[in-house]
């Protein structure tokens, strides 16, 4: 291969290994043996050119990083929930605003197509529930659904769909993303005509007090589970200077740690919605006593989305202007080589 096609082919990975830093070590093992191969190659052939010293100076930066900044195993779970992952969050944080406005513009959707025609809520919640709804809020217990007399029965249940419905939507992305999208197509259309069925009925508020205490933990795991969806879908149209292969790797394992933090998300929000959901509703129910009071329940809604702000949005932000300020004062002098001329 001639010199300026092996640089022509490269040259943009080994500018982007040069001025984006990561402290991803399992990115960081994968770059620093890409840049030995290319190396390697270099050397063979083009043993005198500047561009063999270019790749050089980056391996070199990246091998004095994994070892300057080589971590203790015991503070490996801590530096994963508080650095690791919201660095890599923040990464993609492009597909997690696409993933969200989607899911907005299904739900929108859905209270548009109920508003002009009754049947579609039907369709999209089933004849059966419809009824029982509107029997129960004519009974004067409009929420008397999220009633079970065994709560930790219905937490185990809860916990476990939910969880399983956000490892398909991570899954289903392996279909070029577009599983992912239509699970999230569904589940607008579904959180549409639900908020739709109260609100024409007067309950609006009610059940925005009731529905997304655990609601807005819930709802919010599923858009990320398709945000990482479409991690994997991209990672398989756009490889970028990858491989396909590898870009599918790389994909798949972004996709898993994303999945596995939404794992206690979703475990706190089925525990909200077998409590504390079961409590709010008695608040406005004219059948039922020991409610809790509305300003508990608006303090629980406020810190669930408190919490999924800041964990899924400025956290990152704030980690990732700080990884960057550390990364350029810590960048090696060997490292300075720039782009041969």
């Amino acid at each position: 291969m001639r010199e300026a096609l092996f640089i022509k082919r490269n040259r943009d990975k080994w500018i982007r290994y040069q001025q984006e830093q990561t402290t991803d070590p399992d990115e960081q093992a994968e770059r620093f043996i890409t840049l030995l191969d290319d190396l390697a190659y270099s050397r063979t052939f083009y043993p005198q050119s500047k561009v063999t010293r270019w790749i050089n100076s980056i391996a070199v930066g990246i091998y004095q990083n994994i070892y300057q900044n080589k971590k203790e195993k015991f503070t490996r779970l801590i530096t994963f929930w508080t650095t690791e992952l919201p660095l890599l969050i923040r990464r993609h944080h492009g597909v997690f605003l696409f993933t969200f406005i989607f899911f907005m513009l299904c739900v929108l959707m859905a209270i548009v197509s109920s508003s002009q025609d009754d049947f579609f809520v039907k369709a999209i919640l089933g004849e059966d529930y419809v009824q029982m709804t509107q029997e129960n809020i004519a009974k004067g217990d409009p929420f008397g659904v999220y009633r079970d007399e065994d709560k930790f029965t219905m937490f185990i249940r809860i916990a476990f769909n939910n969880i399983q419905v956000a490892l398909r939507t991570v899954v289903f992305g392996i279909f070029f993303g577009i599983g992912s999208l239509y699970i999230l197509f569904k589940n607008g259309l579904l959180v549409g005509s639900f908020e739709y069925l109260f609100f024409a009925q007067g309950l609006g508020w009610k059940s925005i007090m009731v529905i997304w205490i655990h609601g807005t933990i819930e709802i919010s795991s599923i858009i990320i589970s398709g945000a990482a969806g479409l991690i994997v879908g991209s990672s398989i149209l756009f490889p970028g200077t990858y491989s396909r292969f590898q870009s599918f790797k790389k994909g798949v394992k972004d996709a898993l740690k994303i999945a596995l933090a939404l794992i206690p998300f979703l475990l706190v929000a089925a525990l909200l919605e077998s409590y504390v959901t079961y409590l709010m509703s008695n608040t406005f129910s004219n059948q039922k006593a020991g409610g809790m009071p509305l300003w508990a329940g608006i303090g629980i809604l406020a810190a669930s989305v408190a919490l999924v702000a800041w964990y899924f949005v400025w956290h990152p932000i704030q980690v990732g202007k700080k990884h960057q300020k550390a990364a350029a004062a810590s960048t090696p002098k060997t490292q300075t080589l720039q782009w041969p001329e």
